[in-house]
């Protein structure tokens, strides 16, 4: 029991850890080594002791503890005492900046500050989003690969060599200015976006959601959305996640077992969350800008949250959304997203059509939801006997056990559906 509320404490509070020591190390890679020093004192010692009352304060404290021995310990074989100490006091201390300041270098929150670190354009895009995804976002290395369907020898390498280059290059461990802020913009989103995602249809485990990233991920972007208000991305991004997070309730059944949208019971979606996207959404289409793949999302997410019932869903207006998306993005999966919207509107044969010209894109080759969305429309056209193939190589392909046995479960329905009209 100790054990399992150690590892749940340290999925929620292991980025903060490593973002605070980070600030006070200037070494990623070291602040990472110290958090994992904690977890392991917190193995040994709370089994014994009991677990703290506030087990996040606890291993933050003694994260910065260890921090400050180290660069105790630095100082004193440097021979600069007096230097590192008064280093220590203006770091905890912090003189108080005038506004104009706090605007340009700091926002006053270390995991933000360290997601722009972690997009220094020192790092390559890929080297980014994988160290950022590992740091805040708490995935392990397997988690990152199956989301981007790599090997997780080519992820983890792509996370140390990050760190070293940050490392060697001496990378500042403070808020970059406002114009720098601006040029790292892009890989910001787009790390919130995939913690978000990763949270949302989890990649592997136990659970289909992981609330918690969810949540993280749309507190970064209410405080981005503040740090840079004529941004339209950053608001369309909000209004996506807050649209997207507002059917967390309705997304599962009793025993956490995946409802599909369709299926969902709509009073249940949250209704603050959904005032709260619509009101980003108008905010980012207020503002006289190209619509961006963000924008777009969360006008997507809005036709589903605008309709009342899975009926009244406007799926013309979302394959058309999602053109224009494609438009932006050339990717097989927002291909294979309009599919299903076709297959909404037109009828499944059109959709299937649509898919069966994308199946040989290679970044569809390990992707699940290919064999899962064809088993649906040729479940529609009367295939039974392909489509429950389909279900069942889409659970052999899938790491999630939830997602798994939704799988399984359609081709169990789709086999005796068949069987029955054999009889």
């Amino acid at each position: 029991m100790t054990q399992r509320i150690i590892e749940t404490v340290w999925r929620m509070e292991s980025a903060r850890i490593i973002a605070a020591t980070a600030r006070t190390l200037r070494d990623i890679g070291l602040a990472e080594e110290v958090a994992q020093d904690v977890l392991l004192a917190a193995l040994q010692q709370w089994p014994e002791s009991g677990v703290p009352d506030n087990p996040g304060a606890w291993l933050t404290a003694a994260a910065k503890n260890r921090a400050i021995d180290h660069l105790r310990r630095q100082a004193r074989i440097a021979g600069k005492h007096e230097e590192i100490a008064r280093d220590l006091e203006t770091d905890q201390k912090m003189i108080t900046p005038t506004i104009e300041e706090r605007i340009d270098e700091d926002v006053g929150d270390d995991l933000l500050r360290l997601i722009f670190i972690s997009c220094h354009p020192i790092l390559p895009r890929e080297a980014r989003v994988a160290l950022t995804l590992r740091l805040l976002g708490g995935l392990t290395t397997q988690e990152i690969a199956r989301a981007f369907l790599l090997p997780d020898a080519t992820v983890g390498q792509r996370i140390f060599r990050a760190k070293k280059m940050l490392a060697d290059a001496g990378a500042a461990f403070e808020m970059p200015s406002r114009e720098d802020r601006t040029e790292r913009l892009t890989s910001v989103l787009e790390i919130l976006y995939l913690v978000f995602n990763e949270g949302y249809s989890a990649t592997a485990g136990d659970s289909w959601m992981r609330p918690q990233l969810c949540d993280e991920a749309m507190r970064l972007g209410r405080i981005l959305a503040e740090l840079v208000p004529d941004e339209p991305e950053v608001h369309g991004l909000v209004a996506l996640m807050e649209l997207q997070a507002s059917r967390f309730a309705a997304r599962v059944g009793p025993t956490g077992e995946p409802i599909r949208l369709q299926d969902q019971d709509r009073a249940r979606w949250d209704q603050i969350l959904l005032r709260r996207g619509l009101a980003a959404l108008a905010r980012a289409e207020a503002i006289e800008s190209p619509e961006g793949s963000y924008q777009l999302q969360a006008a997507l997410a809005a036709c589903h949250a605008r309709a009342r019932t899975a009926s009244e869903t406007d799926w013309a207006l979302i394959a058309t959304l999602y053109g224009r998306l494609a438009k932006l993005i050339d990717s097989s999966v927002i291909e294979l997203n309009r599919a299903v919207a076709i297959s909404m509107a037109e009828g499944p044969q059109a959709a299937l059509e649509l898919i069966d010209r994308i199946g040989a894109d290679p970044a569809l080759a390990r992707y699940h939801l290919l064999p899962s969305v064809r088993g649906d429309l040729l479940e529609k056209l009367g295939r039974g006997l392909e489509a429950r193939l389909e279900f069942e190589r889409a659970a052999a392909m899938t790491h999630n056990e939830r997602e798994r046995g939704l799988l399984l479960a359609r081709a169990a329905e789709v086999d005796a559906a068949a069987a029955k009209l054999s009889q």
